[in-house]
């Protein structure tokens, strides 16, 4: 069980995070309860434990009283029995691809956020009018907002870089319970509406958390981005828009957008040479002036206690507003005469980005897009054909694939690499104890078995096989092989002292019944309080005891009648082996 949990501590990122911990959690459990039982269990036991009675408890009994009919039944229909369990994992593997698959399931932080993207070259003021417009209009046709905290721009310290035309809006909700619908979707349904109202603005939801997990990881504030590169921005921007158009016709896809860059109004200054030096002024010298008058001087700091403010000094607000007024700047000559500024440069008003956004050294243009209603991977594959099918760019320019997507594949890139190795370390680890291949195929087969339980609970109850499930399969893995390591070991016991092999079968799995059952149900019944919980986090918990509970019902019900059956028919090597 311990190499089971290996590959877990290879995972990184917020699956890292997330799962590391509870891998070493167990490794460190299960070293502390091995050295105990090897310890201090048998020294206790000596003290405490009574005469043994031989009779099995009276559930035991019960149960051992269905389960030997119908082993005796299967041991008889053996071909048939085996063939039933081949079935039923051709059948799962045909419900693994009908589920879905994603990073990490969504968690319910209980408020949620607006992000709204506006036309680039908006100023602030108009920027936040239109802001409290939308505000109030959520607010008053949206009963469940109680109130809005927003956020315009970059923050005093730059660590959140946003444009003037970009809001987060935090909306307060009211406790669940006083809510008109039943769902969240219900509610981001009603507050789409509201926003529909408000023509040019681009929106999305999120929630605070997940915003600033899928930043800091990515770099993106979405389930999918689609990050698109070259040289030129122009070229950039009319590939995104043909992106954003073939996206928005998928099922499942919502809030696509493509953050805007272009269309901010600026004056270039081009500066007359020839004029400018005539008066004794340089292109430097000129640039120093202009930059004083409308960015201002940094001149000094004045301390209040632990406040400290700047002092910085520039030109009136009105040279920032008028061409004009700006051209109309006096200019101070090196012999104390003073020009206009128009006579040495012309005004020209221009359009161009906001910002330029480069990765890799690479200018590139970002498609955000949200899922709904779907798995996340599944929305990727059929995104990938229709933008294959639908945009066809110019030489020299590409995508890629990224957002939570981008975690996705990496966990399960990993995880493939990974498990796989410590498969193989399990079965040498039962080559040594067995010292027959057979006997170590034997119990590794229970695995495949295994996971039919866990695919078949994900598909019944519409969840997602995530990362969480993932680590619910490892787990299983680890249970499942166990299980067949105390039945298989039990059967050579009796087979060397001599008993019958059709009697041993029977015996050794009537004997070993308590056991496994054990084993399973103490794991399972661990595992319900996660089944049935609805606080903060149980989203994340949910898929990994779906998985681990389904598959130990099939796990334990194929060992228990499986596991005799091919112990019977391969589990003696032959002679001379």
């Amino acid at each position: 069980i311990v190499i089971v949990f290996l590959p877990l501590l290879t995972l990184q990122g917020l699956e890292g995070k997330l799962f590391v911990p509870v891998a070493l959690t167990i490794v460190f459990a299960l070293t502390a309860s091995l050295l105990l039982s090897l310890t201090i269990i048998p020294v206790l036991a000596s003290y405490l434990l009574g005469k043994p009675k031989h009779d099995d408890p009276w559930l035991v009994r019960k149960l051992a009283g269905i389960y030997l009919p119908l082993l005796r039944w299967s041991l008889a229909h053996g071909r048939a029995v085996v063939l039933g369990a081949l079935l039923m994992l051709f059948a799962a593997g045909a419900l693994y691809t009908q589920v879905g698959k994603a990073f990490m399931p969504s968690m319910d932080e209980g408020d949620l956020i607006v992000q709204l993207e506006k036309l680039p070259s908006i100023n602030l003021d108009k920027s936040i009018e239109l802001d409290q417009r939308v505000q109030r209009a959520i607010l008053e046709q949206v009963p469940e907002v109680t109130g809005v905290v927003a956020r315009t721009g970059s923050d005093e310290l730059g660590l959140d870089p946003m444009g003037l035309n970009q809001t987060d809006s935090f909306l307060v909700l009211k406790p669940r319970a006083q809510w008109r619908m039943a769902s969240k979707d219900a509610l981001i349904a009603e507050i789409r509406g509201v926003l529909e109202q408000f023509p040019g603005i681009d929106y999305a939801f999120t929630q605070p958390i997940e915003m600033r997990v899928s930043e800091m990881l990515t770099g993106v504030r979405g389930d999918l981005a689609i990050k698109v590169f070259g040289d030129d921005q122009d070229e950039l921007n009319r590939a995104a828009d043909r992106i954003v158009a073939e996206v928005e016709k998928i099922e499942g896809a919502e809030d696509v957008f493509t953050p805007r860059n272009d269309g901010a109004l600026y004056y270039a200054l081009r500066v007359d040479r020839l004029a400018a030096g005539r008066l004794g002024l340089d292109v430097d010298t000129l640039e120093d002036s202009l930059r004083a008058q409308v960015e201002g001087v940094h001149i000094g700091t004045v301390y209040e206690g632990a406040r400290r403010t700047p002092l910085v000094v520039r030109g009136p607000a009105e040279l920032r507003d008028s061409a004009a007024v700006l051209g109309a700047l006096q200019l101070a000559l090196p012999d104390g005469q003073r020009v206009p500024l128009s006579s040495l440069v012309t005004l020209q008003r221009t359009e161009g980005p906001v910002a330029v956004q480069r990765e890799r050294g690479k200018r590139m243009a970002v498609v955000v897009a949200n899922v709904s209603g779907r798995d996340l991977v599944g929305f990727v594959e059929e995104a990938r054909q229709q933008v294959m099918d639908g945009v066809k760019l110019p030489a020299g320019y590409y995508y890629e694939w990224g957002g939570e997507f981008e975690n996705q594949q990496r966990a399960a890139q990993r995880l493939s690499l990974v498990v796989p190795i410590a498969v193989g370390l399990i079965f040498l680890l039962l080559f040594t104890t067995f010292r027959s291949v057979r006997q170590a195929a034997l119990v590794l087969s229970n695995v495949p078995f295994a996971m039919i339980g866990g695919i078949v609970g994900l598909w019944l109850t519409h969840e997602y096989l995530s990362v969480p499930a993932s680590v619910g399969f490892i787990a299983l893995l680890g249970i499942a092989v166990l299980n067949g390591v105390v039945m298989v070991t039990y059967f050579n016991q009796l087979r060397a002292q001599g008993m019958a092999l059709e009697q041993l079968v029977i015996e050794g799995a009537r004997r070993r019944l308590r056991p496994v059952l054990m084993t399973a149900s103490i794991a399972a019944f661990g595992l319900v309080p996660l089944l049935f919980a609805t606080g903060p986090g149980s989203e994340i918990q949910r898929p990994l005891a779906i998985v681990v509970i389904g598959g130990l019902i099939s796990s334990t019900a194929l060992t228990l009648i499986l596991l005799p059956i091919l112990y019977r028919r391969f589990g003696i090597e032959p002679r001379g082996n």
